[in-house]
């Protein structure tokens, strides 16, 4: 995947794309987003009692206090309370699922190679998915996790920086 994507930079630092190499990234593209929608749309999350109004379900279901949810996990821990297993998931799931579009943002759109755009744009978006989901009943608004996903787009972002810096000035 890194040579693919070596293969993408090149030329003049003007990014020529050659077509092969571009569709290869818009089709893992295609499939990561499917990947994400399918992680935070499928499943068995939300759903608390059919009978429910939609406020109801917002009142339960919204955590808009950040560092909320991180600190009751941290707490829990402590006190030998939670599964660590599950908090690393969900933290670590939380981080990781976002992290690729870090990458793909810049990669696949010219606009999107300034770090304040990118973070901007998975904001939106990740803001949109959890207003979504809350919306549809299929899970819950946590800033957390906006947090955490955003942090894992950016680590991403940077993560693309270095290895864009690295490839030019072996060029």
């Amino acid at each position: 995947a890194l040579l693919l994507y070596g293969r993408l930079i090149v030329e003049k630092r003007r990014f020529r794309w050659d077509r092969w190499c571009q569709l290869c990234f818009w089709a893992a593209f295609v499939i990561y987003a499917f990947f994400v929608l399918g992680i935070m749309f499928l499943g068995g999350r939300g759903h608390r009692d059919p009978g429910e109004s939609l406020w109801e379900y917002i009142r339960f279901s919204v955590n808009p206090i950040p560092f909320k949810t991180i600190g009751n996990y941290i707490y829990l821990l402590r006190h030998h309370a939670i599964n660590r297993a599950l908090v690393i998931r969900n933290i670590c799931g939380n981080l990781a699922l976002f992290f690729p579009m870090g990458i793909f943002l810049p990669t696949l759109f010219m606009k999107m190679r300034k770090l304040w755009r990118t973070a901007l744009s998975v904001f939106g978006i990740v803001l949109g998915a959890e207003c979504l989901q809350i919306l549809l009943r299929r899970g819950i608004f946590d800033i957390d996790d906006l947090i955490l996903n955003l942090t894992g787009a950016v680590a991403g972002y940077f993560c693309w920086k270095l290895f864009f810096k690295i490839y030019c000035k072996m060029r």
